[in-house]
């Protein structure tokens, strides 16, 4: 059904700040065109939660049979993530990597609260333990919710179980000790990427002392084998758009990022001037996250994820988040 966008959203969606269930992200590696990516809740709209995800479950069923791959690894987890009366801001994401004139690749994004928030770290355990990683949650940093699990699904060379932490009032110090990949990424490279994403002094004393007080900082944990228990990928994603005045300096951090790992922004002005036509500094929310990735055996790739804005630009920041280094 057709839905003109100046109408209200057509119903909530915690995947974008103004409703609009769609997000793009490009990501980046040195030496090649970077990949794109759509995010998209395909029960959007449909009723409640419930019917939300068992919307999003036949979607995903549907392009499996289209286009030849399974669902064994979802299907073992329906119990764990959708039950009868979930609770929680989603029931099930999906994500299209797109690659020109090919199937795309397939991501689905998962509620580990689906049962309450009190059981979250619970169901993680149970989902890494029937996907055969026993050993994965005991490696896990400490955290303040468990926001996502994902799943690669079809042609992947190594599928992945990824599960997403949130680590709320982060101190860029503290960053340095969330990669459990070995070998992994140095405390210094994380520690580097807050303080270019978030435009902070790099100073020890500020890196101890000032704290993320907004939008929480995410970790991602990738686990692609069982036998060692460690995750084979480690992710940081940084929260910008809680934490620059307008898109323009979200921007010119992200072009910052890119450069110093050998990578062309170009790609990423031609992205925000498809999406959205006004000035960056009119507005903040256009880019929502940058992230550094590692993975074991492949050069580090910078993400920068894209809102629709569809429905409502928020206004620019006078106030941020991050408090001053105590004296």
């Amino acid at each position: 059904m057709e839905r003109p966008l100046d109408l209200p959203p057509h119903a909530p969606t915690f995947l974008s700040d103004d409703h609009t269930p769609v997000e793009f992200s490009l990501s980046f590696v040195p030496g090649a065109d970077p990949t794109l990516r759509v995010l998209l809740e395909p029960g959007h709209g449909a009723g409640d939660l419930a019917a939300n995800g068992r919307t999003g479950l036949r979607v995903v069923r549907a392009m499996a049979q289209r286009w030849g791959f399974t669902t064994d690894r979802l299907d073992e987890l329906e119990d764990l993530f959708f039950p009868p009366s979930p609770q929680g801001p989603l029931a099930l994401w999906l994500a299209l990597e797109l690659r020109p004139g090919g199937v795309p690749k397939v991501k689905v994004y998962l509620n580990p609260a689906a049962s309450g928030k009190d059981r979250a770290a619970r169901t993680v355990r149970e989902a890494l333990c029937r996907l055969g990683h026993e050993r994965a949650f005991a490696t896990l940093p400490q955290a303040d919710g468990y926001p996502f699990l994902a799943l690669d699904l079809g042609d992947w060379e190594t599928p992945r179980a990824k599960i997403y932490l949130a680590h709320q009032g982060l101190s860029v110090a503290d960053s340095g000790a969330l990669s459990r990949m070995d070998p992994g990424p140095e405390p210094h490279v994380l520690q580097e990427f807050l303080c270019t994403a978030g435009d902070l002094d790099a100073s020890p004393a500020f890196r101890d002392s000032a704290r993320f007080a907004g939008r929480p900082v995410l970790s991602c944990h990738s686990f692609t084998e069982a036998k060692s228990g460690l995750p084979s990928g480690f992710t940081l994603h940084f929260p910008v758009r809680d934490y620059a005045s307008h898109d323009g300096e979200a921007r010119a951090r992200a072009r910052a990022l890119l450069s110093r790992y050998g990578m062309d922004p170009a790609p990423l002005d031609r992205a925000l001037a498809g999406v959205s036509g006004r000035r960056l500094q009119d507005g903040v929310g256009l880019i929502a996250y940058l992230a550094l990735v590692h993975e074991l055996g492949r050069p580090p790739r910078v993400t920068t994820y894209i809102s629709s804005e569809a429905y409502k630009v928020q206004p620019p920041r006078s106030q941020l988040s991050i408090p001053l280094p105590t004296r």
